[in-house]
């Protein structure tokens, strides 16, 4: 069998500039400038993606990072925008006008439903380049969260008249209603599947606090799971029940922190670059989307998560 050594060599080579093109776990000697440098992970990092065509807040998301679909938002848009990896393009417009809707599902078969004001019990459901009309939600209300898929979508919390906590599950054609959440709270994010799903942060409106507070469902109740580091509402949220990221949000001012959810509990991860609060998230926790939001004004920014990212560091005995 080749050895590693008969591949690689055991010794460091000693150049005068880093190579053009490392492989991952590559060491060497910069003796121009007297480093030694390898070139390994750093962990998850944000970049800059392409900019939305208009700054917009309070609007529902999506899809993956390379075939993401923002739609609606502040003031009342219909309008819906298609990423593609790079840039954004126009899409079908929304039949129903609305801010702080829910979405689930992919680019090509995109779920959107709730939102307002007034509170609206309104799903549509996206084809691609259509949207058409879905069984209304039982629960009209806005600030709720989705997750799951067109024809297996999950909405649950939101601000209504009653029922701030209540869950609905969606078969493609009709709502029915879930288990309570364990907390009722709006402005919260979500992720995972309709039978695996997953609530994090978000306002609770009673005592007008930030909540920490994660749960997880497994098709019919709610468990308590841990705690977000940073309790706050407006969050973008991507992921699954035993992976998920939290991005943006407000913890009383704008924040661009970061955690990733390993199905037990929350993690620092690197912060966005831009820090904003009420934008949109879609894609996995090592592959993610940030779009949209607020500052003090809406924000074209889009921002991809990718973990793990390699790059070139210098290497120290400390």
């Amino acid at each position: 069998m080749t050895t590693f050594k008969e591949i690689r060599g055991t010794a460091i080579q000693s150049v005068s500039s880093d190579p053009t093109n490392p492989e991952v776990g590559q060491i060497w000697y910069n003796n121009t400038i007297g480093v030694l440098k390898g070139y390994r992970s750093i962990g998850g990092a944000w970049a800059s993606g392409g900019n939305l065509n208009t700054a917009i807040s309070f609007l529902g998301g999506c899809g993956t990072q390379t075939a993401g679909l923002g739609f609606g938002g502040y003031a009342t848009s219909v309008a819906t925008e298609e990423y593609n990896g790079s840039t954004w393009s126009p899409g079908g417009n929304l039949n129903t006008g609305r801010r702080l809707l829910a979405g689930a599902g992919t680019q090509t078969a995109g779920l959107a439903f709730g939102g307002g004001p007034p509170n609206s019990n309104s799903t549509e459901e996206y084809d691609g380049s259509t949207w058409g009309p879905g069984g209304n939600l039982g629960t009209a209300r806005r600030g709720l969260a989705g997750a799951g898929t067109q024809t297996a979508g999950l909405g649950f919390g939101g601000f209504a008249t009653a029922n701030s906590n209540a869950t609905e599950e969606y078969d493609g054609s009709a709502w029915t209603a879930g288990g309570n959440l364990g907390t009722a709270r709006l402005d919260l994010a979500g992720a995972g599947t309709q039978t695996v799903g997953l609530a994090f942060g978000g306002f609770i409106p009673g005592p007008n606090a930030y909540s920490a507070s994660t749960e997880e469902y497994d098709g019919s109740a709610w468990t308590a799971g841990g705690n977000l580091a940073t309790a706050r509402y407006g969050m973008a949220g991507a992921g699954i029940q035993t992976a998920a990221l939290a991005a943006g949000g407000n913890t009383g001012s704008v924040t661009a922190a970061t955690e990733q959810y390993n199905g037990t509990s929350w993690t620092s991860a690197s912060s966005l670059a831009t820090a904003r609060n009420s934008g949109a998230g879609a894609g996995t926790q090592t592959l993610a989307l940030a779009f949209g939001g607020i500052t003090t004004v809406a924000v074209v920014n889009t921002e991809e998560f990718t973990d793990p990212t390699f790059a070139v560091q210098k290497i120290t005995t400390s």
